[in-house]
């Protein structure tokens, strides 16, 4: 399914009759309308960020639903699309919190590689429909990863932005991961605060002092 050692620790979620079921849903209505991500991106934040790799979780709603936008990764568009503005309100917190410059692109999958998980807790979305595939079943599968991470024995950083990142707080109940709660980057709460909540110093100062290595968090 995934390709990494998600298939392991997911292995009695895939076999559960919800999840069956939930994917024989969704290749139909991939066949019968526009979704997004593309089909083969739907599950990229676990491709990508393989169980053992994981350092920090940042937890998103649902895909992007224009055109082009959504690749697998909570937050982050392709390059060459227009960089929404959550995404853009993110960069200047980035700057403002370790100077770091706004890269020119919206892709961010390099950080990934660094151990992040851009997790959304909706995998799918119709085009210009958003929330259109909220609480058919991908919330409880995406729960389910949120759980089994929480069940890791080195420490991982949650960032929760926002009251939906936030109620996912009910399952980090172990003791040796961290979480980092603000307002949501959008423009209607930036502004009560997202900025100043400097969550990437923030991050990478709790890895340090669980000798980890720290995220790079420069793009370019």
């Amino acid at each position: 399914m995934i390709g990494n050692k998600w298939d392991e620790v997911l292995k009695d979620e895939f076999e559960k009759d919800y999840f069956v079921e939930l994917m024989e849903f969704i290749k139909k209505e991939y066949k019968e309308k526009v979704l997004y991500p593309y089909f083969p991106n739907i599950f990229n934040a676990l491709k990508y960020t393989d169980y053992d790799d994981v350092k920090v979780v940042i937890i998103g709603q649902d895909p992007y639903h224009g055109l082009g936008e959504a690749h697998g990764l909570s937050f982050s568009v392709l390059e060459g699309v227009k960089k929404p503005p959550s995404l853009k309100n993110i960069f200047k917190e980035l700057k403002d919190d370790l100077n770091i410059d706004e890269p020119e692109y919206g892709n961010l999958k390099k950080w990934t590689g660094e151990g992040v998980l851009l997790l959304n807790s909706v995998l799918t979305v119709e085009k210009d429909k958003p929330a259109s595939y909220q609480n058919i079943g991908w919330e409880t599968f995406t729960d389910a990863v949120i759980k089994k991470i929480n069940e890791k024995d080195t420490p991982v950083v949650f960032i929760l932005w926002g009251n939906f990142a936030k109620s996912k707080q009910q399952f980090i109940t172990n003791k040796n991961h961290y979480v980092i709660t603000s307002a949501h980057p959008s423009p209607f709460s930036a502004n009560k605060g997202f900025f100043g909540s400097k969550p990437f110093s923030k991050t990478n100062k709790f890895l340090e002092s669980k000798n980890i290595k720290p995220i790079n968090w420069d793009l370019k």
